[in-house]
C-alpha cells in the first residue's frame, strides 16, 4: 500500500475516536484534542481521526448526516438499478428483433 492509500485497522479508529469522546470537555480545543490522540495512537494524519470522530457521530445520531448503513443500501440500490436497465436494455433489443420478424414475409 501506498502511503496516501494507508489502511487502519477497525479497532484502532474505534479507540482513536473513544479517546477523542473521553477527552471531551478539557482545556484544549477539539482540533487539539484530535491532534493528541493522533499522535499518541502513531496516526499519520489528524485529519483521519477527525473524519473517523465525524463519520461515528453521524452512525450515533449526534451530527446530521448519511450513516453507513443508508450509504450502504443507497450503493446496492443503485448497483441493482444499473443492472436493471441493462437487462431493460437487452429485452428492448430483443423485442425489437422479434418484431421485425414477425413483420417480414416468409415464404
Amino acid at each position: 500500500m501506498s502511503a496516501g492509500t494507508q489502511r487502519y485497522p477497525q479497532e484502532l479508529k474505534a479507540r482513536a475516536v473513544q479517546m477523542v469522546i473521553d477527552a471531551r470537555g478539557g482545556e484544549e480545543t477539539e482540533w487539539a484534542t484530535i491532534r493528541r490522540v493522533a499522535d499518541l495512537l502513531g496516526i499519520g494524519s489528524a485529519e483521519s481521526v477527525r473524519k473517523w470522530l465525524h463519520r461515528a457521530e453521524i452512525n450515533s445520531g449526534e451530527r446530521a448526516g448519511v450513516g453507513d448503513v443508508e450509504s450502504e443500501t443507497v450503493r446496492k440500490l443503485r448497483r441493482e438499478n444499473a443492472e436493471l436497465k441493462r437487462a431493460n436494455a437487452i429485452l428492448k433489443a430483443a423485442s425489437a428483433f422479434f418484431a421485425a420478424e414477425l413483420d417480414r414475409p416468409h415464404q
